[in-house]
């Protein structure tokens, strides 16, 4: 597969990309010695003592489950959060967040809410029943409105279900050029979002919860850097919240069970969406809010509901409803095994992202062609097989 190379951290990116994709880690605070690992540190004296040992991953394309696509609403300019005029509604738009949506829904809604509160309403609807349209909803709950969701569909059915998982704050949040015009907002929508998923810990089901994420190399981290040849330079916001950065450890060759030479280990925070989406929905209806399974298929039938103020918060929905040709789809796909509880560790290489939900395994193909632009909602079972047998090959040497 042909890729083009720019300037980007290979395998300690605070991102890739947002259906599928990696960690929030940190760089080992040491210097590393030549096996990779911080010389003398704690880390290297733990891993020499403590050998590490890793449940398999049954890896058979036979426990595949299902093949699910997603489709990332990417605004080169950022997402869509403004307060608009619509005939004799308010309109407060929210979406656009790339594979950003489950990582910035609770800031993106804080501000969404600010908006939707400057025009008076006591009541509001809201667009969608996503991650932007569920955590919307639930912070206008919070601060004393009656909401009322109008959908054409509901979790497990939303096109966000089909996400990976993953806290991805900046993956496809914008493209590199309009990163100085984002950054700030940003901030503030990954800042409080981080701060509510830590509160949501240790919830039954275990909606939200940490794993230790492993990414794979064959050469030094940072040393080569890759692209996807059609797709633009997307912004890189990794050093933009320092005190978000999770530590991260480099594993010395000798001390882990993978083949390739490099091996870093991070704290990823993951998404159970299953349960996730299905606690906003009940803690929504909990709160007496209120679901209308509808499709609008123009903008001006939302001049008929009796709220006056509406969030929009329909994702790539929004290029056909309100015309936002700047909304461009990027599709994704993940193969869904068998689920594996013992399994409680992610992985990640240039090529093929894993992560341990508790509805599933989920499989996904990184740096692949084709994606942007591409409104394609097909499984792809070819790829979808091909990815699991690259991971075979991956765990070859666990258990």
């Amino acid at each position: 597969m042909k890729r083009r190379q720019f300037i980007r951290q290979l395998g300690v990116p605070f991102v890739v990309a947002g259906l599928s994709e990696t960690m929030f880690p940190g760089d080992a605070a040491a210097a590393p010695d030549a096996s990779g690992v911080p010389s003398g540190s704690a880390a290297q004296t733990r891993c020499l003592t403590n050998p590490l040992q890793l449940t398999p991953i049954r890896a058979d394309v036979n426990r595949i489950t299902g093949v699910y696509t997603c489709t990332r609403p990417f605004r080169s300019a950022g997402p869509r959060i403004e307060l608009e005029r619509f005939g004799h509604k308010y309109i407060v738009h929210n979406y656009g967040h790339g594979g950003s949506g489950w990582s910035l829904s609770w800031g993106s809604g804080t501000l969404a809410l600010r908006l939707a509160q400057s025009t008076g309403a006591r009541s509001i609807a809201v667009l969608g029943c996503g991650a932007l349209g569920l955590t919307s909803a639930l912070l206008a709950q919070r601060a004393g409105l009656s909401v009322r969701i109008y959908a054409k569909a509901l979790p497990p059915d939303v096109p966000s279900s089909n996400a990976t998982g993953l806290w991805t704050p900046d993956s496809r949040i914008c493209d590199a050029q309009h990163a100085g015009d984002v950054v700030e907002r940003w901030k503030e929508m990954a800042q409080i979002s981080f701060t509510t998923y830590q509160k949501m810990l240790g919830l039954p089901g275990n909606p939200v919860e940490w794993i230790d994420n492993y990414s794979l190399a064959d050469q030094p981290f940072g040393s080569t850097h890759f692209a996807v040849d059609d797709e633009p330079e997307y912004a890189n916001f990794r050093e933009a919240v320092p005190e978000l950065k999770m530590p991260g450890e480099d594993l010395a060759p000798g001390t882990h069970p993978f083949q390739q030479s490099y091996v870093r280990r991070s704290p990823q925070l993951m998404f159970n969406l299953s349960s996730y989406a299905r606690l906003l929905m009940s803690d929504f209806l909990a709160n007496g809010g209120k679901v209308e399974v509808t499709e609008f298929s123009h903008a001006s039938q939302l001049l008929k509901l009796p709220e006056k103020t509406i969030v929009n918060a329909t994702g790539y929905g929004a290029r056909q409803l309100f015309g936002d040709n700047t909304v461009i789809p990027v599709r994704g796909q993940t193969a869904r095994l068998v689920p594996q509880p013992e399994v409680r560790y992610g992985l990640r290489t240039r090529e093929l992202s894993v992560v341990p939900r508790s509805d599933g395994v989920l499989v996904q193909v990184l740096g692949d062609s084709g994606n942007f632009n591409n409104t394609d909602a097909t499984p792809n079972r070819a790829q979808a097989e091909q990815s699991v047998r690259q991971l075979a090959q991956l765990i070859k040497g666990l258990g």
